[in-house]
């Protein structure tokens, strides 16, 4: 019965955005509609997306810049820097707790972090001096590209990394943590760090540009190439964006791309539906709920680019 209900909420989601925006564009600036209605509107939405995003196992920001970005008249600029803000309040929530655990792992985030950090800022200052159209053809390309990363990604819970590389040696990239599920200490190093950190350079610059919460990327970087434990890359994952997102938001602050009005409902939103979500995830199964997600994705994916092209306003 929860997977029925669950499901219904994620189309009920586009359906609900899409339907208010052809309403609102064909009224136009029909004064019959006040400034309060889009932020309310908004909050559920967000709502609704906070409940999937954690149900579905995805950060915020990649389910919230498609679809607040394809279906409500707001410019993508404004889109895409609140969403870097969704997904930087769930990770500064989360990072503290992350990191009492030994769960998020500082030496192996903070490297890649900086090297992230640099690439997004360079991202956002892009990403703000192209036209729109060109923004929104990307931002479709890559949700789509997302999804497909999604639906084929595998994942490690304890990577086999017979030798540490010498730069994470050098490093020091290593740790031991507590495994609840076997009662034992996980010992764990990483490999292939060269190439790990020429991909956070992209990652970070894809961040900054198009507005997402990184941690789709973050994950299998972490585990399937560098080698570190699931739980640790998940963990790793979140903490980063605290640092990562960081950077980027402050570019758009700074060209006054950040609207409140569009900024708080979203924040307020995804972090009660994340709460909702947390408590649902004891009973949902996240097989059924991880397609959900890639469907959504997929909808909003082929929207942006299409909105893009010029083909579906």
């Amino acid at each position: 019965m929860l997977p029925r209900i669950l499901i219904s909420i994620g189309f009920l989601t586009l359906a609900v955005t899409n339907g208010w925006t052809e309403t609102a564009t064909s009224q136009g600036s029909n004064p019959g509609i006040v400034w309060w209605v889009w932020p309310l509107i908004l909050f559920i939405v967000t709502f609704l997306l906070g409940i999937l995003a954690v149900l579905g196992g995805v950060g915020g920001g990649v389910l919230f810049v498609p679809i607040v970005g394809g279906f409500f008249p707001f410019h993508l600029d404004f889109v895409r820097g609140a969403g870097l803000l969704v997904a930087l309040s769930g990770a500064l929530a989360a990072g503290p707790g992350l990191l009492r655990t030994g769960m998020a792992n500082l030496r192996l985030a903070l490297p890649l972090a900086l090297i992230g950090s640099i690439s997004s800022i360079v991202g956002a200052m892009m990403g703000l001096a192209l036209p729109t159209n060109i923004i929104q053809t990307a931002l479709g390309s890559t949700i789509l590209g997302i999804v497909l990363l999604m639906f084929i990604a595998k994942k490690s819970e304890f990577p086999n990394v017979p030798k540490a590389d010498a730069l994470s040696s050098a490093l020091h990239i290593n740790g031991i943590y507590h495994e609840l599920t076997t009662g034992r200490d996980i010992h764990w190093q990483i490999h292939r760090t060269p190439i790990g950190l020429l991909m956070f350079i992209l990652i970070g610059f894809m961040a900054g540009m198009f507005g997402l919460g990184a941690g789709w990327a973050n994950v299998p970087v972490l585990n399937l190439l560098l080698g570190a434990p699931l739980k640790v890359s998940i963990a790793t994952s979140k903490f980063m964006l605290s640092i990562v997102d960081t950077s980027a938001a402050w570019v758009y602050l700074n060209q006054g791309a950040v609207l409140a009005m569009i900024t708080v409902p979203s924040i307020i939103g995804i972090m009660l539906g994340s709460l909702v979500g947390v408590r649902m995830l004891k009973k949902a199964k996240p097989a059924v709920i991880r397609q959900v997600v890639i469907i959504m994705l997929l909808v909003a994916g082929l929207r942006a680019l299409l909105k893009g092209l010029g083909i579906w306003r």
